[in-house]
C-alpha cells in the first residue's frame, strides 16, 4: 500500500490528541467543578456530603457537559481558545441559568465569584499545559 494512501500511525498524532486525551480532560474539569461545588459549600458552612456537593455540582457539570459536546472538544480539548474559553463562559453561563430555573440562589456575589474560579479552574489546567508542551519542544536535544 502506498505511503499517501495509508492512515497516519498512533506515533504521527500531535500531542494532546490521543484517545485517552478527552477523557483525561473530562476527568480534571469534572473534579476542578467538583472542588469549586465543595469550597462553596465549605466555605458557606452547608456541608460537604457527597450528595450536598453533587446537588451544588450539577447545573455546572450539565452545562459543561452540553458545552463539549456542542463543540465536539474531544478534538483538541487541550485547547485555550476556543475550547477553554467556551467550557468556561458555557459553563457558568449555563450553571448560573440552570441552578435559577431550579430555584437556588444566583446572587451577583456568586456571580462574579463563579466567573472568576471556574475560569481559573478550567483555563489554567490547559494555559500550565501549552507552556510545558512549549518547553518540552525547545528542550528536544539535537540529534
Amino acid at each position: 500500500m502506498p505511503r499517501a494512501s495509508r492512515p497516519p500511525a498512533r506515533a504521527e498524532q500531535s500531542p494532546g490528541r490521543s484517545a485517552a486525551a478527552p477523557i483525561a480532560w473530562i476527568a480534571l474539569d469534572a473534579v476542578l467543578i467538583l472542588a469549586f461545588a465543595a469550597s462553596g459549600r465549605r466555605t458557606h458552612e452547608h456541608g460537604v456530603t457527597v450528595a450536598g456537593v453533587l446537588e451544588t455540582a450539577w447545573p455546572f457539570l450539565l452545562a459543561y457537559a452540553v458545552c463539549f459536546l456542542a463543540i465536539r472538544a474531544w478534538r483538541l480539548p487541550v485547547a485555550i481558545r476556543p475550547t477553554g474559553l467556551v467550557l468556561w463562559l458555557g459553563t457558568v453561563a449555563g450553571g448560573l441559568a440552570l441552578r435559577a430555573l431550579s430555584g437556588a440562589g444566583v446572587a451577583v456575589s456568586f456571580q462574579i465569584v463563579t466567573l472568576l474560579v471556574l475560569g481559573a479552574f478550567l483555563l489554567l489546567p490547559r494555559v500550565l499545559a501549552r507552556v510545558r508542551r512549549g518547553r518540552r519542544r525547545r528542550v528536544r536535544p539535537v540529534a
